[in-house]
């Protein structure tokens, strides 16, 4: 059991340090720096190994967090490694990525600073692959079965790795060059650096996964093809369709959405022979005035990416009120906190300006030169112009980042005649089976954008559904996972 008085001995919640905004502005790496393991065995000590683990339900994977606390506590780090995978397939995306809901619900974060749940997640599989303890769980036997997984981000992966583990011929279509979906080109290195993808492709492939990126099934292959070469498919391809902003001067020069920008600084890192003659991508923010519309985590991403690129200013939009310092009580304990954080890459600079609409980009010479903007109220749940309230503000580069409205239908979606929700996104029944027998849907594309952790809980769910379809039976396990669960 855990140590009844550790949260009383270690009352101060403790994270690394992000290295010097001076120095990681140089580069792309990772932002924080090491967290000795001494000090994480303290933050594990703090975990009160409660009767009723809130935590568990915050983890939509059901991470068994108080077991692998005290384990870590103990030093115990092996068998931390092995109740991690128990539940997730790739802590090492969610410990860098996910937005830990666990801790919002931690017990003692009721009166005090929560566990620090994710970053003794993401230590624990970091040390698993120092030590070499990582390795591939190929299955004893096939099953003659073969599945195709469209999509390679986190929902597809993990239906992939459950699937093969569990004997079954899996294959992985990525329409991009390379496999990873979002984490691939959406991520930017500075948040997670691609060896931690690649060392887990690397590890999928020795289990017998077979990934063929480059294909855009739909156009390349069929959706007919499809499903006459594999006896069940799983429909994993994200939430893809952006969602814009149709207003006067949207047509100019220099506004992009932020899956439009994002993927070429990555592609400069991976090496890709992208630069133009001034030594830039395509699209930079390099000496320009930038404005970011969106204040969530791809506003943020592209905050980071615009600091590294050299943008002159930056102000980044968002039309919702600014959020209370501390838990707001429309969230109550254990619920999901709404409250004003700072990233990484909002500590680096740029300026966050909220209730703000942007009524008109202005143009000179077809190139976008200014945003014309007033300040909103919320009113019964709509937004209201405050008059007089309206000002015009120079940019020569606008990026979108407005988040998504549900997944692509023209091509493989409306060949293959899935049927769709209210909003938009693959219907599916309770074993993330979608109206077409034999196929399956996971993530985003059946679940509307969402978190990460979502998505590999997601994907596990679905790979169970797919081999209780094809074998009348299933061991694999599965979150508990509402399939009718409202977008965030």
């Amino acid at each position: 059991m855990a140590d009844p008085k550790g949260f009383l001995k270690y009352t101060h919640r403790e994270t690394p340090k992000r290295r010097p905004v001076s120095l990681r502005l140089r580069d792309w790496h990772e932002v924080y720096e090491d967290f000795p393991h001494e000090t994480l065995q303290h933050q594990a000590t703090r975990c009160m190994d409660c009767g009723i683990p809130f935590c568990h339900n915050g983890c939509p994977l059901g991470n068994l967090i108080p077991e692998w606390n005290d384990l870590v506590r103990t030093g115990r780090w092996r068998d931390a490694i092995e109740r991690l995978h128990a539940t997730n397939n790739f802590p090492d995306f969610t410990g860098r990525l996910c937005p830990a809901p666990c801790e919002s619900s931690c017990v003692l974060g009721i009166n005090q600073d929560p566990v620090t749940i994710k970053q003794i997640e993401l230590e624990i599989i970091d040390n698993a692959f120092d030590e070499g303890w990582v390795v591939p769980l190929p299955p004893d036997q096939l099953t003659g079965k073969t599945v195709a997984v469209v999509g390679s981000g986190p929902a597809g992966l993990a239906a992939a790795q459950q699937l093969t583990r569990a004997g079954h011929s899996v294959t992985v279509f990525e329409r991009d060059d390379r496999i990873g979906g979002l984490l691939r080109y959406g991520i930017p290195e500075f948040k997670m650096e691609k060896r931690h993808l690649e060392r887990r492709l690397e590890q999928m492939r020795a289990e017998g996964t077979e990934f063929r990126a480059g294909v855009n099934v739909g156009v390349d292959i069929t959706a007919e093809q499809l499903r006459a070469d594999f006896d069940a498919v799983v429909l994993a391809g994200g939430a893809t369709a952006w969602r814009d902003l149709p207003i006067m001067g949207r047509e100019l020069d220099g506004i992009h959405q932020a899956m439009e920008y994002l993927p070429w600084s990555n592609r400069v890192q991976e090496g890709d022979d992208v630069l133009g003659p001034d030594g830039e991508p395509p699209i930079t923010a390099k000496g320009k005035k930038v404005i970011i519309i969106g204040g969530g985590d791809t506003g943020a991403d592209c905050l980071g990416t615009v600091h590294r690129q050299g943008a002159v200013n930056v102000h980044q939009f968002e039309i919702m009120p600014r959020p209370p310092d501390t838990r707001a009580p429309s969230t109550p304990w254990p619920l999901y906190e709404l409250m004003f954080r700072v990233s990484g890459a909002h500590e680096e600079g740029g300026e966050r300006v909220f209730s703000v609409n942007t009524e008109e980009f202005v143009g000179r010479d077809g190139h976008v030169a200014a945003l014309k903007v007033h300040e909103v109220t919320t009113q019964d749940g709509k937004f209201v112009k405050t008059e007089g309230s309206d000002f015009e503000i120079e940019a020569d580069l606008v990026l979108l980042a407005m988040g998504f409205v549900g997944p692509e239908r023209p091509g493989l979606l409306t060949d293959l005649g899935v049927e769709f929700t209210d909003r938009g996104n693959v219907a599916r029944g309770n074993s993330f089976e979608t109206s077409v027998p034999g196929v399956f849907v996971a993530g985003d594309m059946g679940r509307g954008q969402s978190l990460i952790v979502w998505a590999i809980a997601e994907g596990r769910a679905a790979a169970a559904g797919v081999d209780r379809f094809l074998m009348g039976h299933s061991a694999l396990p599965a979150p508990i996972v509402p399939t009718a669960a409202p977008q965030r």
